[in-house]
């Protein structure tokens, strides 16, 4: 069975393909967005724990990695979070601003993918989901995609079917996959804002399950202070995430367990409470088990006073860069966003059309664009899908 000629095909009913096809839509060209779910919007209606934190206002390009750090400009320049919460507030969805930038629904996430089902409709977008597609080919300037026993055909082709991350919503590397078939370079795929594991030498810590801090992770250069969770496998909570994207196997992560003290905290809190023990010292300003543990490693025991100043000094400065030594993430199943993708070196910056294929656009998650978390990625979906959305249908 055929349904003919589009304008555009968009492959995925996430954030960043219902973006595109509702934009498309609305700009005159007849769009088929394809998803093999059953439902569109999977995993924005999980994010944000429900409520979907859509965008961040201060989602500026020095806040996404990528081999090219200077790509996701353009797109983020041209569609910023202004202009998606002005969509938002036009469909009456009530939002609140919570730290960092991060906005949400005041109700649920399910408002974010009615209102973008709304853009499609007001398109005359066309849905097809619950089947996986079976081929893909290019001839004669069309797209042929075919799935579930139908074909259709269109001179342009949008890849927004994300990375692997969450696999158990049905996430997978088939952007990556396609991308090869038309030999465009893909950086290698790994799991971003996920949590990182510990090894058995670090099991006094992996004790701590439960317990968190407000801390500043370091990777690299990147640092972020948030809170840090420790968990029975490792670490996580949101400045683990953020440093997570920036980690590579073999290197430490830094944990400023406390930033706001300055240098000789420790001396001084000697001249205050000279008959205080390290442990004690510590749990005035951390959750009582981590200081303890804190301590048990440092290796001060008895009172502050007859602990010699350069020890403290030596303790301080242990505390201030903590070093960790993760054995691994916990994997696309706890990842919240895959980083690498689809290379830029590959993509125009402001179409996100592949350079050496006309017609074949690759936006969101899909290319090597990771933002940071508090809805930065969502910011990304946006950008790039209006951007792909513009060049839609130019050709005739």
């Amino acid at each position: 069975m055929s349904l003919g000629d589009y304008d555009a095909i968009v492959l995925g009913a996430g954030a960043a393909g219902l973006m595109c096809a509702a934009v498309a839509g609305q700009r005159g060209r007849r769009v088929l967005l394809i998803d093999h779910a059953d439902r569109p919007g999977k995993k924005i209606l999980i994010s944000g724990g429900g409520r979907c934190n859509f965008t961040n206002i201060g989602a500026t390009p020095d806040r996404f990695l990528s081999a090219n750090p200077h790509f996701a400009r353009s797109a983020l320049a041209r569609y910023r979070p202004a202009d998606f919460l002005e969509l938002v507030e036009r469909h009456r969805i009530a939002w609140h601003e919570k730290t960092l930038g991060q906005l949400f629904c005041d109700g649920s996430a399910r408002q974010i993918v009615e209102m973008l089902l709304d853009e499609c409709d007001s398109g005359a977008v066309e849905l097809a989901l619950g089947k996986p597609i079976t081929s893909i080919d290019h001839a004669d300037a069309r797209f042929r995609v075919t799935w579930g026993g139908r074909t259709a055909r269109a001179a342009a082709l949008v890849v927004a079917t994300g990375g692997p991350s969450i696999p158990k919503m049905g996430a997978s590397g088939f952007a990556y996959d396609l991308a090869r078939q038309f030999r465009l370079k893909v950086v290698e795929p790994r799991p971003a804002l996920v949590p990182l594991t510990l090894g058995s030498d670090e099991q006094l810590f992996r004790t701590l399950s439960g317990v968190s801090a407000e801390v500043v992770a370091s990777a690299g250069k990147a640092a972020f202070r948030e809170a840090a969770l420790f968990t029975h496998r490792g670490l996580s909570g949101p400045a683990i995430l953020q440093a997570s994207s920036y980690w590579r196997h073999g290197e430490a992560i830094g944990i400023d367990f406390l930033p706001d003290r300055a240098p000789g905290w420790l001396r001084e809190a000697k001249r205050m409470t000279p008959r205080a023990t390290l442990a004690r010292t510590l749990g005035k300003a951390l959750p009582e088990r981590l200081a303890v543990v804190l301590s048990d490693r440092i290796g001060l025991a008895g009172d502050l006073a007859n602990l010699a100043d350069a020890k403290l000094t030596a303790a301080e400065q242990m505390l201030s860069v903590w070093r960790f030594a993760p054995n691994g993430t916990e994997g696309y199943a706890k990842a919240e966003v895959t980083a690498g993708g689809v290379s830029t070196a590959a993509l125009s910056s402001q179409t996100m059309e592949a350079r050496a294929v006309p017609g074949l656009h690759f936006i969101g998650e899909a290319v090597d664009v990771t933002g940071w978390l508090g809805g930065y990625n969502f910011q990304w979906a946006w950008a790039s899908g209006w951007a792909a959305a513009q060049a839609l249908g130019d050709r005739g």
